[in-house]
């Protein structure tokens, strides 16, 4: 077959599956045929083992596809992830064993601090959750919709497992980096950092642990999603639902938040040393201003 009739193959495939809303949508934007099987080649090529129909991914794919940002979505889609996930659902070993070697063994080091007992207990809880159906469901990777890095959402599923084998109720501790990464990549190389006493950086640090405690749940995913994995504001939007604007708004509201409170918290330990304490929230603010300019162009 041609490339321009495996093209045109795969576009009446995924046209057959959508709603007659989304097929307009699909067909009035420019290259989407050739998008769809820029995707599908990309995928073959990085999980050559695997042995998944074309037919059965596109009809995959199309469960996923919104209507009214079907064409955004495949532009930011994450094809080979997506491939990987729905060649998971099938139980295909290969496709079990490249998630395994690709996406399960980064898992631990997002996990944080925690004993190797549990990283055990996680992951396996993990390959329950996600890969296990039953007569009734299919596994639960097959929600996972390729907005965002397949490593991404399973790490956070990962850590919410974790939270709840430890009955935690502070959650960011998990789902979030911990706090001395967080520290770390708010200024991973900077200078000034670098040549902070050790008891400024501990308080720093501390400061942190305790601003990151007070956001929300979805404010400190924002934030890590964005700062910490590159999320986009399009991609949030996507993944949240509401205007660009107004995702945009929720993220800088959660940065002024973040600063307020390490304000907060370091002020009454400084007092005597203001201007260590203007240099410190100085630089906290500068490394989210830098990650924030992408964000809210």
């Amino acid at each position: 077959m041609s490339d321009e009739q495996r093209t045109g193959s795969l576009a009446a495939l995924l046209r057959a599956y959508v709603s007659p809303k989304l097929r307009a949508e699909l067909e009035a934007e420019e290259g989407f045929e050739a998008l769809l099987d820029k995707h599908v080649e990309a995928a073959r090529t990085q999980w050559p083992t695997l042995s998944l129909p074309a037919e059965t991914f596109v009809r995959h794919l199309a469960r996923h596809l919104p209507e009214g940002k079907a064409a955004e979505v495949m532009r930011i889609l994450q094809g080979a992830d997506l491939y990987l996930a729905c060649a998971c659902t099938t139980g295909d070993p290969a496709a079990l064993k490249a998630f395994e070697q690709h996406i399960l063994r980064h898992v631990p080091p997002r996990l944080g601090k925690v004993s190797p007992p549990l990283v055990e207990e996680v992951l396996q809880m993990l390959r329950e959750r996600l890969l296990v159906g039953s007569s009734n469901t299919p596994p639960r990777i097959a929600s996972y919709g390729g907005r965002g890095p397949l490593r991404t959402w399973v790490s956070i599923v990962a850590a919410r497992i974790a939270s709840e084998l430890m009955g935690q109720d502070e959650r960011h501790q998990l789902v979030a980096e911990p706090p001395e990464e967080l520290a770390r990549m708010l200024a991973p190389s900077d200078p000034e950092y670098a040549l902070l006493r050790e008891d400024a950086r501990q308080l720093l640090v501390e400061s942190l642990r305790k601003a990151v405690a007070v956001l929300s749940e979805q404010e400190r995913t924002l934030l890590r999603l964005h700062h910490f994995h590159g999320f986009t504001m399009d991609r949030l939007t996507l993944m949240y639902g509401g205007s660009r604007s107004g995702v945009a708004r929720k993220v800088a509201d959660a940065r002024e938040q973040l600063l307020e409170r390490v304000r907060m918290e370091l002020a009454p330990r400084m007092k005597q040393d203001q201007l260590a304490l203007e240099s410190l929230l100085g630089l906290v603010s500068s490394r989210l201003d830098i990650s924030l300019l992408g964000l809210l162009d």
